[in-house]
């Protein structure tokens, strides 16, 4: 069993993650223009010649997914067989919904069918009816099944092994029914220990940055504060004291209670554009997206563009890159999902993580989508447009036309910013684990280190013009991620196997 105070292993890989963090920030300071260059030509020519695996792996996950919740191994406890949840469902929805999903959500909720209802890939014309039923089952489709999937073939053999098996909360660990623990322990542990730093510590990074631009935006329209560096810089301190405050309070003072809170502002603001909208409409768009995407699923999750054309470029843009996103956001989201899933079953775990989730995004999408797509095809008033030219003021320029318009943006930006600390504080927290041995409650120290690390790499980013460059970088670990996950799917199920061979022996015995 590895040592899980064993501090030689995490402090390699915490000094050789940061200095590889560092070195391409400074890549990205010297020479912008090379550093630019070479991120785009490395995620062009992984989407081109690997957007089939990203396409593949991501359908294995959602397969895997439901395979095993619906086996003889569904009953299994993620922990002793004596445990049980250590957190309520509600809270424990709350957050890990705010970790994977909350602030994309808040951005694309009206923002993307907008923007497939004014640039339809299925053919539909422009600004259609059609185009804006194709709209809603592209939205439904990006942020239903898949993405949790990737997030649940990590976080329940971590959730297992740690829990279980009192291996370290770290990546390698899922390995070692693989490799072998002295694999784990050398340098194929490390080298995927650092990968899974990288890929957390650049995509929070660059969220964070993202989310600042889009702060900055809506505070731009409600109160005319102007949209300049300053004014980002300024966003991005207060943001990184709020995340790296609520994590180091830990998981019950800090991430839970802003995760809850979160959770209770979505159902505001979806209770109330739902009253003063089109209520009626948002009924049967869920309804229809719902049928849209449960008929379309296998079609379009197996359907790229092998002759090339229009259907090419809307899947390098939005499909492909959504799935490599979440590949690189799932080793930070599924540690910190394994973390807080503690005594619960395999079934009760795939339900909560990639079922009630999914429903959730739908519902979401179904009441800002509708409410801004019944803009442009029922009132006649041109949204959309603005949307084409900058994504981020899609949901300030919808709840203009509402009553309670100007109160609804306002808590928007509340919510933006708090869905934003919960994943950043539960990134924190894992990039803590990561670097003291996946030790499960770590040091303030180390949290601190990272919360201020990832403020100040988004600031100098967002200076330089890089943010774009770092996230297309971190892009890139999708591709490695990707076969990690499988090997995840493969060591989870044959330990599962294992166990039961053993168990069935001993009662033989007996």
């Amino acid at each position: 069993m590895i040592e899980k105070n064993s501090s030689s292993k995490s402090n390699t890989v915490y000094i050789i993650s940061i200095a590889i963090t560092v070195a391409l920030v400074l890549w990205g300071l010297i020479s912008p223009q090379s550093f630019g260059s070479f991120a785009k030509a490395l995620n062009g020519g992984l989407t081109k010649y690997y957007g089939w695996g990203y396409m593949l792996t991501m359908n294995i996950f959602v397969v895997f997914c439901i395979v095993v919740a619906l086996s003889r191994f569904g009953k299994v406890r993620l922990g002793p067989e004596d445990s049980r949840p250590e957190y309520g469902n509600v809270s424990w929805f709350a957050m890990l919904f705010s970790a994977g999903m909350g602030v994309g959500l808040v951005f694309y909720g009206a923002a993307e069918p907008l923007f497939h209802f004014g640039s339809t890939p299925f053919g539909a014309a422009p600004g259609s009816i059609e185009a804006a039923r194709d709209a809603m089952q592209i939205s439904f489709f990006h942020w239903g099944l898949h993405p949790w999937a990737g997030y649940s073939v990590i976080a329940m053999p971590l959730a297992y092994y740690q829990f279980r098996r009192n291996t370290p909360g770290l990546i390698s660990s899922i390995f070692i029914p693989l490799v072998g623990e002295d694999m784990v322990r050398g340098a194929f542990g490390k080298t995927v220990d650092i990968l899974a730093i990288f890929a957390t510590l650049a995509g929070i990074t660059t969220s964070l940055g993202l989310g600042t631009l889009q702060l900055n935006s809506g505070l731009n329209m409600l109160f005319g504060i102007p949209k300049e560096t300053v004014v980002q810089v300024i966003i991005i301190a207060a943001l990184a004291v709020l995340y790296t405050g609520s994590a180091a309070l830990g998981i019950e003072k800090g991430i839970k209670r802003v995760a809850d809170f979160n959770l209770w502002v979505c159902l505001l603001l979806m209770v109330s554009l739902f009253a003063v909208g089109p209520s009626l409409a948002i009924l049967n768009a869920f309804m229809t997206g719902l049928g849209d995407f449960i008929s379309g699923l296998v079609r379009e999750s197996f359907t790229l563009a092998p002759y090339g054309g229009e259907y090419s470029s809307f899947l390098d843009s939005w499909t492909l890159y959504y799935w490599a996103w979440w590949i690189s956001w799932a080793p930070f989201v599924g540690s910190f999902v394994a973390r807080i899933s503690r005594g619960r079953t395999v079934r009760e775990f795939v339900s909560g993580v990639l079922i009630v989730p999914a429903l959730g995004s739908f519902t979401w999408f179904a009441i800002f989508g509708t409410s801004a797509l019944h803009l442009e095809v029922v009132r006649k008033i041109a949204v959309s447009a603005e949307v084409l030219k900058d994504i981020s003021v899609g949901i300030f320029n919808m709840y203009s036309y509402y009553p309670l318009g100007q109160i609804m943006s306002v808590v928007m930006l509340v919510l933006i910013v708090t869905f934003f600390v919960t994943s950043a504080n539960s990134g924190t927290f894992v990039l803590a684990m990561y670097s003291t041995n996946g030790d499960l409650n770590p040091g303030h120290g180390r949290m601190v280190v990272w919360g201020v690390l990832m403020g100040a790499l988004a600031a100098v980013l967002l200076l330089t013009g890089g943010l774009q460059n770092l996230q297309t970088v971190s892009l890139a670990a999708a591709m490695p991620f990707s076969l990690i996950m499988i090997c995840s799917c493969a060591s989870f199920w044959k330990t599962l196997t294992r166990e039961e061979k053993k168990n069935e022996d001993d009662r033989g015995c007996s």
